[in-house]
């Protein structure tokens, strides 16, 4: 699982040059942050492939597992 995970999540780039070092899909212009919103509206898998016809399913599945681990942060109870 650890595999699968690792390339998926090496369709996440980060360029300090380009949307503000924010990340990105694969080296294009297309945020992270962007994709995670349009799935928040409810906007369709299907809908948001075809208003971007370079991404691909694989891509949208990297976005949702960086989300997720970057909500996974770790409770501290003293």
């Amino acid at each position: 699982m650890m595999s699968k995970q690792l390339e998926l999540l090496n369709r996440i780039t980060y360029n300090p040059q380009q949307c503000g070092g924010k990340p990105c899909i694969r080296g294009m212009r297309i945020r992270v942050t962007d994709i995670l919103e349009m799935l928040a509206l409810n906007v369709e898998l299907s809908e948001i492939l075809e208003d971007f016809p370079d991404l691909e399913p694989e891509d949208i599945q990297a976005c949702l597992l960086l989300a997720a681990q970057r909500t996974n942060i770790p409770k501290i109870i003293a």
